[in-house]
């Protein structure tokens, strides 16, 4: 790696020498092992229901520590499927936190329920309990906890209160592979737990996604509807429920066995490299990297997050921060923007046929305030990328060493 040093001309943005001129590891990771499992499926003829996802769903849920799972297409289509197996219908009410990708508020609509978007906590980014608390109502069906950046949602009080009110718990760990709390696998932990293997994923098929869940008449459910409504025990042209096709193909089922080898080695050297630089970025004023939960016994890191305030860098903007720290060699952005004011859901729910509980009368997003989340959002988060944690310890330092030199040379971006 090449780094120039601190005391140097002054920030790559502003004419300076970068600090670090070499890229970090790409992503994603693969070789022969991986090209080898595709060209045996491609050569089989049997690209669909086969050998390889039938034995991902037994090593994945294993892996995990659930009782069961399913694989499927997309981390879109297993919350769909587990919303559609934990009965939520037309008219329902699914929490969910405002600070996550679309695709889990998106999941709620697509079922015809109705999303109501909940706060969360400063300290983790993840869903606030209190806030899940304070939003629940006679039609409040499920609660969706996020696994933000890899680290789990506080499942004690959340099972706490759903079980209290007889409402279903869904982990959406797309973001969480390996991730545990009180040193069991997340997924099962709630009702039903669900992952995506999207490109940028900790553990990678292009597309895919995967349901868990100790319940079998769930998980039972979940299988019907993910492949046409069929029973394991029905004719093949016999349809119990109505469902549709969001199989995962033995070619996605093959790649993800084969990935599988590198995942703990991988996760593993996250935890490391995150653990070093949540140490030298604690050091720098103004820069706080996100707390861990001391119930947290593995972080999956499928991000580095930390909070960024402007008055210990001149007042300069988070903007301006991501331009200069980019310009010195480290990719970086800003992350969500606050997911209730996303136009999709004004429109989607703007002639909506019933009125719902929380907003008290027809859905309305256009008056939902979060101000954890328009904090986190207006000039707070910085995320940083997992492939920034599978470098050295010295790829590891340049991250922090980058983030003092914006704040060392602050005052002439402001100027």
């Amino acid at each position: 790696m090449t780094t120039a040093s601190t005391s140097d001309a002054g920030l790559a943005l502003l004419g300076g020498a970068l600090l670090r001129s070499d890229p970090f590891p790409s992503w994603p990771v693969f070789g022969a092992e991986d090209e080898a499992a595709i060209l045996e499926v491609l050569r089989s003829g049997s690209w669909f229901l086969g050998d390889r996802v039938a034995e991902i769903e037994r090593r994945f849920p294993q892996f995990h520590q659930a009782r069961h799972g399913i694989a499927v297409s997309s981390g879109t289509a297993a919350l769909q499927v587990a919303l559609e197996a934990a009965g939520v219908r037309l008219g329902d009410e699914v929490i969910v936190p405002s600070y996550t990708f679309v695709a889990t508020a998106a999941s709620v609509a697509l079922v015809g329920a109705v999303p109501v978007f909940v706060d969360v906590d400063p300290a983790t980014y993840c869903i606030d309990p209190a806030s899940v608390e304070a939003a629940v109502t006679e039609r409040t069906r499920a609660v969706v906890a996020v696994h933000f950046a890899g680290q789990p949602a506080d499942l004690d009080a959340l099972g706490r209160l759903c079980r209290s009110r007889g409402i279903l718990l869904i982990e959406d760990a797309a973001q969480a592979h390996c991730a545990e709390w009180r040193d069991r696998r997340v997924g099962a932990i709630g009702d039903l737990g669900t992952f995506s293997f999207q490109a940028s994923k900790n553990l990678n098929a292009g597309e895919g996604g995967f349901i868990l869940s100790d319940d079998e008449e769930l998980a039972e459910a979940a299988w019907s509807i993910h492949n046409c409504g069929r029973t394991r025990t029905g004719a093949w042209y016999e349809h119990a429920l109505v469902g549709g096709n969001y199989r995962m193909s033995e070619f996605q089922a093959a790649l993800l066995l084969s990935q599988m080898r590198n995942l703990e080695d991988q996760s593993r050297l996250r935890s490391r490299n995150a653990s070093l630089l949540s140490e030298r970025l604690s050091e720098i004023e103004g820069i706080r990297p996100l707390d861990v939960d001391a119930r947290v016994s593995r972080h999956a890191y499928h991000l580095f997050v930390f909070r960024y305030d402007p008055a210990a860098f001149a007042g300069v903007s988070r903007e301006r921060f991501l331009e200069a720290l980019s310009a010195e060699g480290i990719p970086c952005a800003s992350g969500y923007r606050p997911l209730y004011r996303e136009p999709a859901f004004q429109a989607r729910f703007r002639d909506y046929p019933l009125d719902s509980p929380a907003f008290g009368g027809r859905p309305d997003y256009a008056a939902v305030h979060h101000p954890v989340t328009e904090r986190i959002c207006a000039g707070e988060a910085v995320w940083l990328t997992q492939n920034l944690l599978l470098g050295s310890e010295e790829d590891t330092a340049s991250i922090a060493e980058a983030v003092a030199k914006v704040q060392q040379h602050a005052r002439r971006l402001a100027d």
